[in-house]
C-alpha cells in the first residue's frame, strides 16, 4: 500500500508544479494577468506541502526521485496543454528517469 500511496502523492505533486508553474508562465509570458500567476504560486505552495507527505523522511531522496516524475510529467503537461509532440529521445529519456525514480524510491534497502 505504501508505494501506491507514494506514486500517488508523486502524480499529485507533479500536478501541482508544474501545472503551478505553466500558469506563472500563462500569466506572464502569455499576457493573461495576474490572478493566473496568484493562482500558479498557490499551485507551487501546495506542490510543497504535498511533498512532506511522502512516507519516506528522507527528503534528499524524495527530490531526487521527483525530479524524474517531474521530467516525465513535464512532457505529458506539453503533449496535453500545449500540443508538444516528444520525439523518441524524450521518451526514452523519461523512462529512463522514471525506471531511476523506481530504484531510489522503492529498492529494497537494509536497515
Amino acid at each position: 500500500m505504501i508505494p501506491f500511496r507514494s506514486v500517488a502523492l508523486f502524480l499529485l505533486a507533479a500536478l501541482l508544479e508544474i501545472g503551478g508553474a505553466w500558469l506563472v508562465w500563462q500569466g506572464l509570458r502569455e499576457h493573461r494577468g495576474w490572478a493566473w500567476v496568484g493562482a500558479g504560486v498557490i499551485a507551487l505552495g501546495l506542490y510543497g506541502c504535498v511533498a512532506t507527505l511522502q512516507p519516506d523522511a528522507e527528503f534528499g531522496r524524495i527530490l531526487a526521485a521527483y525530479g524524474g516524475v517531474f521530467i516525465a510529467g513535464s512532457l505529458l503537461w506539453g503533449v496535453v496543454a500545449d500540443g508538444y509532440r516528444p520525439d523518441r529521445y524524450d521518451v526514452v529519456g523519461a523512462l529512463v528517469c522514471l525506471v531511476g525514480v523506481g530504484i531510489i524510491m522503492y529498492a529494497p534497502r537494509s536497515g
